[in-house]
């Protein structure tokens, strides 16, 4: 699915300069994301910024599948001069911009593809420009960095306006009070209560993002742009829409779609009473035959984390705090991982697809969140 958007910069005054150009006289930005994280919009307010703030001619659009928090999506932006038409619509390949709104997509899913050396990633990562880079096998010779998440908490707003300020920063044309006169204009008059903080996310963006430049002849091999495909189409699906796949639904690696937080388990305070495991939405918590206090029972051994989606109901339904929050950028090793015992793990070809743990107001949480921030 895809969501277009184009606007033309008729009476706008002076035209700003592009940094660079492609061969069809474009300056392009592609935003990739997981559905929740607002990369949709921020495409939108960077191609307004453009068009209105700026005098150039911009077209802004998203591709995302299933349309639910969680899964993929990317913000595709373009800019040219005011004297010329942008008469392509395809999505981004090679940008002169990529912002990775969620790290974790890197896992499993080829989001870098088509960054070359002379384009600039923005990532929103606790890393640093130098380790980032190294992390992903980043083409791009200009990197920077941003703490989205925690920024956002911080000024109370979301993490899309923090990469809205940091690509700000990054692009280097768009001048901040330009982003935050159609801030005001676009989010001020939807969310007027979170305008001062959404104003301030922005900010902490621009100005707490950290930045490397790196020899071109140093930077590893760019990774070629392709188009997703699926293996299943009109041609070879099975009749009658049959899936032959029993259990396919546990085929779904839910760790890329984690936003920072997960449970983690402390055995000793343990009381193996199984309230964690019929809270879970997703068969994450793995119990074997043992015996506790002299007596049979089932064991808690630990999680699946390939499909905890990090709801984090299991931590506020535990009596006994054997389960609390963690931060996951904390916890390279996740230990007590344990795989589900009723899966053959190594014959299973995983999705890069999930639900959103993003919490909200009806979640179990005391933080909660509501669209236009955190409140």
């Amino acid at each position: 699915m895809s969501k277009g958007q184009a606007r033309s910069n008729r009476g706008h005054g002076a035209t700003s300069v592009l940094p660079a150009i492609n061969e069809d006289q474009c300056y392009e930005m592609r935003l990739e994301s997981i559905g929740g994280l607002g990369a949709n919009l921020c495409g939108k307010l960077l191609g307004e910024i453009g068009a209105y703030r700026l005098g150039l001619n911009a077209a802004a659009f998203s591709s995302y599948g299933s349309e639910k928090r969680g899964s993929p999506v990317k913000a595709f932006v373009r800019f040219c001069a005011s004297d010329r038409e942008i008469l392509c619509n395809s999505p981004v390949e090679r940008p002169h911009l990529l912002a990775l709104f969620h790290h974790a997509l890197a896992r499993t899913m080829p989001v870098t593809a088509g960054l070359g050396k002379e384009s600039t990633a923005v990532i929103n990562t606790a890393s640093s420009p130098r380790a980032a880079r190294k992390e992903l096998s980043l083409a791009a010779s200009t990197v920077y960095t941003v703490d989205a998440l925690a920024l956002a908490r911080e000024s109370k707003s979301r993490v899309n306006v923090v990469m809205l300020g940091a690509i700000v920063r990054a692009c280097g044309f768009i001048p901040l009070d330009a982003a935050k006169k159609q801030l005001t204009d676009t989010l001020g008059k939807k969310y007027p209560t979170m305008l001062e903080a959404n104003l301030l996310g922005l900010t902490l963006g621009f100005e707490r993002t950290s930045f490397e430049h790196f020899p071109p002849d140093n930077a590893p091999h760019e990774m070629p742009f392709e188009a997703p495909t699926v293996r299943w189409g009109y041609e070879n699906a099975p009749i009658g829409g049959i899936n032959p796949h029993f259990g396919n639904s546990v085929r779904n690696d839910l760790s890329p779609s984690r936003q920072g937080v997960i449970p983690l388990f402390l055995p000793e305070k343990c009381i193996h009473c199984g309230l964690c495991d019929s809270t879970c939405p997703d068969m994450v918590f793995q119990f074997t035959e043992g015996e506790y206090r002299g007596k049979p029972a089932m064991l808690n051994r630990g999680l699946d984390y390939l499909h905890c989606k990090g709801c984090l109901r299991c931590v506020d339904v535990c009596p006994t705090e054997a389960l609390v929050r963690g931060e996951e950028r904390e916890h390279g090793e996740l230990h007590h991982f344990v795989y589900n015992k009723d899966l053959l793990v190594t014959d299973i070809d995983f999705t890069p697809a999930g639900a959103d743990p993003t919490v909200t107001g009806e979640a179990y949480l005391d933080e909660k969140r509501e669209d236009g921030g955190w409140v």
